[in-house]
């Protein structure tokens, strides 16, 4: 219970504070890029040693690379939006069921694992939390702040594709309950895949005219930071045997 309700309370918060603050792009960049040094931190010292520590684990690099590639034709539904490029969907006032349909998927496929976690607080857990925080921050700047329509229009589809976005990863949970536990290192190893990906893309965007960027590289450092607190102090399962 408490896992579905930080899943639904990081995307509630990341909604309203984009629903105020969203015309601060600079705010939502530094959220994302934060987020992406927790979670690449995540993704190797938690996600990747679980799955290359269970029994098969010499063909989960296939899986791993499976979730890089399905990252990659989500984001052709999202247009990057996971990235922080939502400028060109702010110019239209339809809202483009392509993108509500990607970051659901996304959202949901993340979600499976957190079934058969171990530990309820777990980072991999925190991870999604701290991920769905910047993602939920551009949704709700983008719903709520379009430009050509009153507060009033927008607001009952806005707040089901909320409702619907927060509810997506407690629903993969949900599902992931019916597989076999075994099946765990696959599902972890695809999502890896994409939390490699979306996070590496982050940190590794150009920087204008190719400038060192300070405050990008201390906000990674303290994402990575905090993750790794969270790696040291938390209790991980023995490794199993081969």
């Amino acid at each position: 219970m408490t896992t579905v309700l930080l899943l639904i309370l990081s995307v509630v918060t990341g909604v309203f504070l984009g629903k105020h603050f969203g015309k601060k792009e600079k705010l939502a960049k530094n959220l994302l890029i934060l987020s992406a040094g927790f979670l690449i931190t995540i993704c190797l010292n938690e996600v990747f040693p679980q799955v290359y520590t269970s029994a098969g684990s010499s063909s989960l690099g296939i899986f791993v690379i499976a979730g890089v590639l399905l990252q990659m034709i989500l984001e052709a539904l999202t247009k990057g939006f996971e990235h922080g490029h939502f400028h060109h969907h702010s110019e239209h006032n339809i809202l483009p069921v392509a993108l509500m349909v990607g970051l659901f998927i996304h959202a949901f496929i993340e979600g499976i694992p957190l079934a058969n976690e171990q530990h309820e607080m777990s980072p991999y857990l925190w991870g999604i939390v701290f991920h769905n925080l910047p993602i939920s921050f551009i949704l709700g700047a983008f719903l709520f702040n379009r430009k050509g329509e009153s507060k009033s229009s927008s607001s009952y589809p806005s707040i089901l594709i909320v409702a619907l976005f927060a509810l997506a990863s407690p629903m993969g949970m949900l599902l992931g309950n019916y597989f076999n536990p075994d099946l765990q290192p696959y599902f972890l190893a695809i999502v890896g895949g994409i939390f490699l990906h979306i996070s590496s893309v982050i940190i590794f965007e150009s920087n204008k005219n190719h400038n060192i960027d300070w405050v990008k590289i201390g906000l990674v450092v303290l994402g990575v930071s905090l993750a790794l607190m969270m790696h040291v102090f938390h209790q991980h399962p023995p490794a199993h045997s081969h």
